[in-house]
């Protein structure tokens, strides 16, 4: 590897802090490195969120670490990581929990701007971590940690300083080697990395005694960026450094980061903090195993899980009936006991005559604390005993645009020897099929299919003992009608959706079949009340009009050629479920578009904020550059609205004008709800909505703004109707934060607003 010689300084001798500097406990935020302390993130079971992929800064600075989705950086789209657990008994006095960053996937983590934007002249940085399954390809090198910036964020790749696992530390296209340790792999342990204008300086503890590995003089280190990044800074391809993919699994439990250089007193005194402190916070059960949702292919098993922070015991609730199992109703409940091991299916366990095939299991670990009153009721997992039958049929029932060539595969049923497989294009025809002989493989190729075509099959499965009949799997042929809008199985659509789908490529024309009963539906030909019409091509939409609430409906579009012999193409039977409530603003609908373009909706434009009149309203709706609405932390669907608000001018808030959903009286709803979430890094400002510019309703939690999981408010709606607002005709709602009716200057902070509806009692 190329070093460049007034980078090369080596430290031949180690230095054992320990013995040379005496060790006083500092807790990260102490008061005395506070102010300088920008980033810290801990504890990912209770900080982590893997469903949206942000790690909450705990420094109270708000500078969380989110992942980046899409980026033109290496040509990849970076997914979430993972949450997972580790340990290491010589350095830490706990299990603790970890956000993981598998090798073979792209996931990075980004906290922007943890200096302000500033660049960083003085920097050190703490990282608790493990990698493992190392593999470097074409000299790529991983970096678990570190200050830095991908193409296009407005600074040039090589302005870093990141922390490599060949124990060089990345800085200015170069590095600063010289480490007299090996970087320890599949090992947690606690590094420390300290850069001033004397050089850079690093300390490992990998066995419970923090050691400095190195110790380098130069000139002085800057970085333009501070933007500090957690995973693989070379996941994906880099068409700028042509230095390939660097393989690694990186789990990170803790890291911090100061704007200073700590002093060897200070670095010491915060790895004996977080010698006893890096651990799990989560006072409930979690882990599992087996896994949530599991398939177990035997008639008993063990059930294991990981105890939480405060546990001394766990009562244990086992049923196949999730409500049983939720409620704690007499016969799930297993005992009380001191291990996280128990036995299920096995004579003087429950279900003692074993687990039966085709049945899910729920259970559930509430965390008794050593006072034996303080309990916390755990999440319920499932796990399922597998059918007799075969499962799992690929192409999945229903599929569409299917190869003509397709092979069908399908997963045996449990202790399945011998499959027996019935095929053709009449549904009655392989229901009611019998006499085929078997095989033992679980494919079977019906050979060239025709196009635009639907085919049924089933498969009896044997067990040596018995033969048991499977269901019938359907699945269409590519050149038919596919992408049906609202999906097929969609729930909680709106009351008067328009349909649409994809056309057959011979079709001349549509067939519309549209009703409330699915044998109805399926049946229907042009004489039926479910026949809808003809569509010609190029008009693939269907007006269903007004629907009942909290009904399914389903559909069907026969494609017609006359010019053809195998028209018409009968299609699939789809359905969705209407919603049991009315939308206000699911932020669906907003889009990118410019805004002189036909059908440009952008959510600020929509949503009125305070851009154009600052002096008196401190918001701003959705994000400075597209996608403007939010599509990473969302409720519902694919977006959210983000809110800024600056409460220096008193009050922010944001307006919607309300078109077609006016009229708050439709069958006798009773409730607004709003979903939100905010960040720990908010200003504590009161959260409010008012209708009509008038009626005001204050959130009871002045913190409400400080939650950092998605929060449902419901709001009756005859609190605004006391106001004198007119629930026939209601023309706004507007969102805010602040005293709307006496503004007084306040703080700052970014809001989430997501999915506002009307409920029914």
């Amino acid at each position: 590897m190329y070093r460049k010689s007034h980078y090369l300084v080596c430290l031949t001798l180690v230095i054992v802090l320990a013995g040379a500097v005496q060790a006083v406990v500092l807790a990260p935020d102490d008061s005395s490195v506070n102010d300088n302390l920008c980033l810290w993130l801990r504890s990912p079971d209770v900080n982590f969120d893997p469903a949206t992929g942000i790690w909450t800064d705990v420094s109270d600075k708000g500078n969380n670490a989110e992942t980046i989705g899409e980026a033109a950086a290496f040509s990849v789209t970076y997914v979430l990581p993972t949450l997972s657990f580790g340990n290491n008994t010589s350095v830490f006095e706990h299990t603790f929990s970890t956000v993981k960053f598998e090798r073979d996937a792209d996931e990075l983590l980004r906290a922007a701007n943890v200096n302000g934007g500033e660049g960083l002249s003085e920097l050190t940085i703490f990282a608790v971590y493990k990698v493992s399954n190392i593999e470097q390809t074409n000299s790529g090198m991983t970096r678990p940690v570190g200050i830095g910036s991908l193409p296009g964020e407005g600074a040039n790749l090589g302005d870093y300083f990141n922390l490599a696992i060949d124990v060089t530390i990345r800085k200015d296209n170069g590095f600063v080697d010289g480490a007299t340790a090996e970087h320890p792999e599949d090992l947690f342990f606690i590094r420390v990395s300290r850069m001033n204008a004397n050089g850079i300086d690093q300390w490992f503890n990998t066995d419970g005694a923090i050691e400095q590995v190195h110790s380098g003089g130069g000139p002085v280190y800057t970085t333009s960026t501070d933007n500090f990044y957690l995973g693989d800074l070379r996941a994906g391809n880099s068409p700028t450094s042509g230095s390939g993919i660097a393989k690694t699994d990186i789990e990170i439990a803790e890291t911090i980061v100061y704007n200073i250089s700590l002093s060897e007193a200070e670095i010491i005194g915060i790895n004996e903090w977080l010698q006893a402190n890096v651990r799990l916070e989560r006072k409930t059960a979690f882990a599992p195993e087996p896994e949530d949702g599991a398939l177990i292919n035997q008639t008993w098993s063990l059930l294991s899980w990981e105890p939480g922070a405060t546990a001394a015991s766990h009562d244990v609730y086992v049923g196949d009936n999730f409500d049983d199992v939720d409620s704690g109703v007499e016969g799930t409940f297993q005992g009380n006991q001191a291990t996280t091991l128990v036995t299920v299916g096995f004579p003087g366990f429950a279900f003692p005559d074993g687990l039966l095939p085709g049945t899910t299991y729920y259970w559930r670990i509430d965390e008794v604390e050593a006072d034996g009153t303080t309990i916390h009721k755990g999440r319920i997992w499932s796990f399922a005993i597998p059918p007799r039958t075969a499962y799992f049929p690929d192409p999945a029932d229903d599929a569409e645009s299917v190869d003509t060539d397709a092979t069908l595969s399908w997963t045996a049923g449990f202790e399945a020897k011998l499959h027996t497989v019935y095929f053709g294009d009449n549904f009655d025809d392989v229901n009611n099929a019998a006499g085929a002989l078997p095989q033992g493989d679980a494919t079977y190729s019906p050979g060239p299919l025709q196009l635009a075509k639907t085919y049924y099959w089933r498969v009896d499965e044997f067990d040596a003992l018995n033969t048991y009949k499977g269901p019938v799997w359907s699945f269409t042929t590519e050149g038919g009608v596919a992408n049906p809008d609202p999906a097929n199985g969609a729930m909680d659509v709106k009351h008067a959706p328009v349909l649409t789908w994809g056309p057959n490529v011979f079709a001349a024309s549509h067939e519309v079949y549209f009703g409330s009963d699915a044998d109805a539906v399926k049946n229907a030909d042009t004489s039926s009340p479910e026949y809808k019409g003809t569509k010609n091509l190029g008009s693939e939409t269907y007006e269903s009009g007004q629907l009942q609430w909290n009904t399914a409906y389903y559909w069907r579009i026969d494609e017609v050629n006359n010019a053809n012999a195998d028209s018409p193409w009968k299609g699939n039977v789809w359905n969705f479920t209407t919603a049991n409530f009315l939308v206000v603003d699911d932020f669906e609908s907003y889009n990118d578009l410019n805004e002189d373009e036909l059908g440009s909706n952008r959510i600020y434009l929509a949503w009125i904020d305070g851009f154009d009149n600052p002096a008196i309203n401190g918001s701003i709706v959705g994000h400075a550059n597209a996608p403007f609405a939010e599509q990473s932390i969302v409720h519902g669907g694919l977006q959210s609205m983000p809110l800024a608000y600056d409460n220096a001018v008193g009050k922010s808030e944001a307006t919607v004008t309300l078109t077609n959903t006016r009229y708050w009286t439709v069958n006798s709803v009773k409730t607004l709800t709003i979903w939100f979430r905010g960040s720990t890094g908010n200003a504590a400002e009161n959260l409010y909505v008012a209708l009509n510019d008038s009626a005001l309703v204050n959130h009871d939690n002045p913190d409400a703004a400080m939650r950092t999981s998605w929060t449902r408010w419901n709001i009756d709606l005859q609190a605004f109707a006391d106001q004198g607002v007119n629930l026939a005709n209601v023309t706004s709602i507007t969102l805010g934060l602040g005293n709307r009716s006496n503004p007084v200057a306040g703080g700052s902070g970014m809001m989430y607003f997501d999915d506002i509806r009307l409920y029914a009692p």
